[in-house]
């Protein structure tokens, strides 16, 4: 338990952290994959290599080091994180290894002079104050999901039963139990983690849930990513009959329940989320307005899916943005980005809406903004972001 001098010295660090937190933890992710080998399947080196995972943390720390006295308005972000963590199954053992990391790393990258040994004791208590907390919450969501129907506890076999090639770079993959029992059910919008072993070298990945529950079992939906070794590994050594280690689904971006118009806006992959949603949606009395933006119609993924559920739904209205035109592509709205000018003309009069986004960071940063511009309520502006919620305003 953290003492009173304890949060003084822990607060008294902010500004450090404020203007050197990232350069503390690029180093400290670097050693502490070095160092703890069986941690790296729990990180994404495209993240590590992105900056995007160091970013994340020191947006982390530097929040809870400013909110130490109070972790009442950490609660959406330590929401996230504790999603993330149960679909990965990050569990208690963990986090001492990555806690001696982090003092490590504030000693070397601070220096004796400021890292002295009150203020590692201090930073050592406030970490064990959060590992407590979040190991708290991770064992409450797994007991939950293993009690419940079709739940289960760590990594499950599920099989291929389908793979469909959505578009030029997403292919979809049709996941039911190996062994014939229930499948836990899930929200629109959440994510399932995977377990897959490439080269003989553990991979973790997270992927979004493409298709509303049907409790049958899980679609996903994976883009080709460029240097990508799950990616890769899925489309082109994973095939139906093959059998897959799952853990529970999780996340928090879920639909609100309400009355009031459904928006929902995806970039690129980002659709998998945004379909799922769409399809849960259409059993309520909501308008929904589903807008995709789409480099071109060959990497536009699931399009006459959409389409279908189009003509079946009136209050379904659909518009799609193209980057590039090319011959064939159907029916498109508009060509270029997706405006402020664009969504001003298709959200309804007012724009008292529930919106949805999820894309690429710069497309999310757009539409955020577009948004805002617009006059929909912060709190009613929904995006699916692991890292600092503040790039989204950059």
């Amino acid at each position: 338990m953290l003492n009173a001098e304890q949060r003084a010295i822990v607060k008294a660090t902010v500004p450090l952290l404020e203007s050197g937190g990232e350069a503390l933890t690029t180093y400290f992710y670097q050693h502490l994959l070095t160092d703890q080998p069986q941690l790296r399947p729990l990180f994404n080196p495209t993240h590590q290599q992105s900056g995007a995972q160091p970013r994340a943390l020191a947006h982390a720390v530097l929040m809870y080091a400013r909110h130490i006295d109070d972790l009442g308005p950490l609660g959406e972000l330590a929401g996230r994180i504790i999603q993330k963590h149960v679909a990965l199954h990050i569990l208690p053992e963990h986090y001492p290894l990555v806690g001696a990391g982090l003092l490590s790393a504030i000693r070397d990258v601070l220096g004796a002079a400021v890292a002295t040994d009150a203020v590692l004791a201090a930073w050592g208590a406030a970490y064990q104050q959060l590992a407590d907390l979040l190991i708290g919450a991770e064992a409450a969501i797994y007991d939950a999901k293993a009690a419940a129907p079709g739940g289960w506890r760590g990594a499950r076999s599920f099989r291929v039963v389908r793979k469909v090639a959505e578009s030029a770079e997403i292919t979809s993959f049709y996941l039911t139990p190996a062994d014939g029992a229930a499948a836990l059910t899930f929200e629109a919008g959440q994510y399932i983690g995977l377990r897959l072993l490439v080269d003989g070298v553990e991979l973790r990945r997270n992927y979004s849930l493409s298709q509303a529950p049907d409790g049958g079992g899980y679609r996903i939906s994976v883009k080709r990513e460029a240097g990508g070794k799950a990616s890769s590994y899925l489309h082109d050594d994973v095939a139906e009959g093959s059998v897959l280690p799952l853990f529970v689904p999780a996340g928090n971006f879920t639909v609100s329940a309400g009355t009031r118009p459904l928006v929902l806006i995806s970039g690129g992959v980002g659709i998998t989320a945004t379909l799922a949603m769409l399809q849960a949606a259409l059993s309520s009395e909501r308008d929904v307005l589903f807008i995709h933006a789409a480099r071109h119609a060959a990497a536009h993924a699931f399009r006459s899916e959409v389409d279908a559920l189009a003509a079946a739904h009136p209050r379904l209205r659909v518009f799609y943005v193209y980057g590039q035109q090319r011959a064939g592509d159907g029916p498109v709205a508009a060509y270029g980005r997706l405006t402020p000018a664009l969504l001003q003309q298709w959200l309804p009069p007012g724009c008292d809406v529930d919106a949805y986004c999820l894309g690429p960071v710069a497309f999310m940063q757009s539409v955020k903004r577009a948004l805002r511009q617009l006059g929909v309520p912060e709190a009613q502006s929904h995006h699916e972001f692991f890292g600092p919620a503040s790039l989204l305003d950059a």
